[in-house]
């Protein structure tokens, strides 16, 4: 075992150590806390019933004074989330009720045996994590130790019981379109194939979209993010590569390279398990020998380029390619066993000796490199991209904005282009009539240049979809395709100009939420975007930028307005047709996490990081706003907010998994569990929640799910977690590790899930992958 294997282990078995004395610091506190509630109220307990109670040992002395000792009741813990020992609210001087006395009795006589089965649970990882207490009604679910109080509604109290095996749900989703594009990080990924699919990826799926049929496939064969993608000359073959990563159980996800069938969408071969480090960059088949080589390009610090025979699945040869980032690699398609790479100070050409029509065997070949010579130019500090002529020769464009002609067989340049762009080219593009296309970084143009390199035509993209990231020629050559750095795809031509085609976030996306009448959805994220989708057309609506980055959205009940929470603490409300600003209001300090209208439409609760909701009173169907007040009680920051149907009364989650209840007429908190025990809640919205306990895991730690929903006829429940998965349960959700279908896509936490109003669709965003996945239900 090597140093870095023994320090991982190490850094485990701490982490694990870890874990256990935090969980079992935690039960000792409570257990003590509660021990001494009883001590400080023996007499009213003594009068209904003897307990006896053993009093606790004294606390030590630190530097002659005794640690002040904290105490209080609640409805649920609210120590913070990060942190050793639990700091608890203050003290509650009230009387208590017989249900409350019974409850800490209760409490009191399994403390012990709950604290020796949450730390010998958590070395065999099958730690108790629901307990039923049928006399109080009150089902606590452990989160990091911390005991979560959930109240069971009257009418399941008898029936109810944690040990019931839930059932799968009878529906099921299907993945009907995915909205994005990665184009801000990745290059060469924009291809057009036979069947005049677009192919190119976004998060960990590989799309294939019919622009005449309105209609996109998708392979879904990856874990993580694609980073890589080419085509084999077949034009039928594709392979893609993605970056390492990790499964929800903390098992190691390693880079590799998918080679998949573009008709049939099965997977054909997988290769580099184990071979490649960080990410697969870069991927290109060979042409000469019918394309039975396959060359790959790693993200690690040497970026590796290494040559495999990808029907057997064995690698040639590798070689450490350069310290600096290399941008493309890719075989020449007239030399044989030529492969040519690019990008920061470097161009090189590879020559793939020992290799015999491949029937090498692993290993037996070696790569040989000669370095391109710019002689009188200057070098530029990126060459960016690389495209071939007809007749063999190296086309390069680089970070001075010049392209270079490199002869054939050779490695000097025979002809230069100075100053073909304004800044950075960063795409080219042979047409099947000879002529070049080639895409700039600063100024956005598209240019055509005929064989001989004179500029003939050329057209701008607009600033607002971003410069050029890569080019493809359509099928029968009359349409363009630019991918862009802002994640969009442009078609059309030199003549018209190019219009959107795809729109795409470009940064970590949070907000997303339905229309309450139409097939109509919202979505916005840091990039200040705010986007509003039809589902049946998947195209936006109208999109507008906003002053701040975007971190949660809702419509009103009626569908006139949408209130957009931001990072700066302020919300902005909407009108949903012309997105025109209505109102703007900033009382909150920090930013804001959820803002929800009662279903009513009369309110509209915001809640903040900055431990407080705010309260508004709302008129003209959203049109005007008057603040009722604040909602004060939590100690953490307000993750997930929902209202009770009847609009009577909200719950909120913070993110020391607290929740409270909350009166909208006085803003005070509710604090009698027999007021809120059998509400009705209108969407099923936060995450800790009797009817959605099911959808926490063995070893949960309470920030694994970042969203949950309910459809409209409160049959399923959707869930969106931090390891980019998708879950499908059956409502209510009230069986621990409840069972469930399992949808995957993303390859970053899921931030929202929404259902549309007919339930038809149910919607999912992911955070850093920007991507929205639209999901039929079946």
């Amino acid at each position: 075992m090597d140093t870095d294997d023994r320090i991982s282990n190490l850094e485990q078995r701490l982490q694990l150590q870890e874990d256990e004395m935090q969980v079992l610091r935690a039960a000792l506190s409570d257990a003590l806390r509660r021990l001494r509630v009883c001590e400080e109220r023996g007499d009213a307990i003594r009068g209904r019933q003897s307990v006896h109670i053993v009093k606790p040992p004294p606390r030590p002395v630190q530097n002659g004074t005794a640690p002040r000792r904290r105490i209080g009741l609640s409805t649920s813990p609210s120590s913070p989330k990060m942190g050793g020992t639990p700091v608890f609210a203050k003290s509650v001087r009230r009387a208590l009720s017989p249900e409350r006395m019974s409850f800490l009795k209760r409490d009191i006589s399994d403390t012990r045996s709950r604290v020796l089965a949450s730390c010998s649970g958590r070395r065999d990882g099958k730690s108790k994590q629901v307990v039923f207490y049928p006399e109080e009604g009150v089902v606590k679910l452990y989160l990091r130790g911390r005991a979560v109080p959930l109240y069971v509604p009257d009418s399941l109290v008898a029936s109810y019981t944690p040990d019931a095996k839930g059932e799968l749900p009878t529906r099921e989703l299907q993945l009907e379109w995915v909205y994005g594009y990665r184009g801000r990080d990745c290059r060469s990924n924009l291809f057009v194939l036979p069947s005049g699919e677009l192919l190119y990826f976004t998060a960990a799926v590989c799309v294939l979209y019919d622009p005449a049929a309105g209609t996109q496939r998708h392979y879904r064969g990856h874990t993580d993010d694609i980073k890589s993608l080419t085509v084999h000359p077949d034009s039928v073959t594709i392979a893609s590569g993605q970056v390492a990563g990790n499964s929800q159980d903390g098992k190691a996800l390693p880079p590799h390279v998918r080679i998949w069938h573009s008709v049939s969408l099965c997977t054909l071969h997988v290769l580099g398990v184990g071979s490649f480090e960080r990410a697969v960059t870069c991927l290109s088949f060979s042409k000469t020998d019918g394309g039975s080589l396959l060359c790959a390009c790693d993200e690690s610090g040497d970026h590796v380029l290494s040559v495999w025979q990808w029907q057997r699945e064995t690698k040639m040869a590798e070689v450490k390619c350069s310290t600096e980032p290399v941008l493309a690699t890719i075989f020449h398609p007239t030399e044989p066993n030529l492969i040519i790479t690019c990008g920061k100070s470097q161009l090189y050409y590879w020559s793939l000796e020992g290799a015999t029509g491949g029937g090498s065997t692993s290993g037996g070949a070696t790569l040989s490199k000669r370095q391109g010579v710019f002689e009188k130019y200057e070098k530029p500090r990126f060459v960016l991209c690389v495209a071939f002529a007809e007749n063999g020769d190296v086309i390069t464009g680089d970070s001075n904005g010049n392209l270079f002609v490199w002869g054939k067989g050779s490695h000097r340049i025979s002809h230069a282009v100075s100053n073909a762009h304004d800044g950075s080219i960063f795409a080219l593009c042979v047409c099947r009539d000879g002529t070049i296309l080639s895409g700039g970084g600063k100024d956005g143009r598209v240019i055509l240049w005929n064989r001989d390199y004179r500029k003939v035509q050329e057209t701008r993209i607009p600033e607002c979809f971003g410069p050029v990231r890569t080019i493809a020629e359509g099928r029968g050559g009359e349409t363009l395709y630019v991918g862009t750095t802002k994640n969009c795809v442009m078609s059309g031509n030199l003549e018209s100009g190019l219009s959107c085609l795809i729109q795409g976030h470009t940064d970590e996306l949070w907000g997303l939420c339905t229309h309450p009448i139409l097939d109509l959805f919202l979505t916005c994220g840091h990039d200040k975007f705010v986007h509003l989708w039809n589902s049946k057309e998947h195209q936006p609506v109208w999109s507008t930028t906003l002053e701040d980055a975007a971190r949660v959205a809702g419509f009103h009940p009626s569908g006139s307005v949408v209130a957009i929470g931001t990072s700066s603490g302020r919300f902005l409300v909407l009108d949903s047709q012309t997105h025109v600003i209505v109102t703007s209001i900033s009382d909150a300090a920090e930013q804001i996490s959820v803002t929800r209208y009662s279903p009513d439409g009369h309110y509209l609760a915001v809640g903040s990081h900055d431990n407080f909701i705010y309260l508004y009173e709302v008129e003209d169907e959203g049109r005007e706003y008057r603040r009722v007040g604040k909602c004060t009680g939590h100690s953490s920051f307000v993750t997930h907010l929902d209202w009770a149907s009847d609009s009577s009364c909200f719950m909120t989650n913070s993110g020391d998994y607290e929740i409270l209840y909350w009166d909208p007429d006085s803003c005070k908190q509710i604090v009698s569990a027999e007021n809120i025990r059998n509400i009705d809640w209108e969407n099923s919205s936060c995450t800790l929640g009797f009817y959605v306990l099911g959808i926490w895991p063995d070893g949960a730690d309470g920030t694994d799910i970042n969203a949950v929903t309910r459809s409209h006829d409160r049959k399923l429940l959707a869930t969106g977690d931090d390891f980019g998965g998708v879950r499908l349960y059956n409502y209510p959700c009230v069986v621990p590790r409840a069972s469930s279908h399992k949808y995957c896509g993303h390859s970053s936490h899921v931030t929202r899930v929404v259902f549309l109003h007919n339930d038809s669709v149910m919607l999912s965003a992911g955070g850093k992958d920007s991507t929205v996945l639209q999901w039929a239900v079946l």
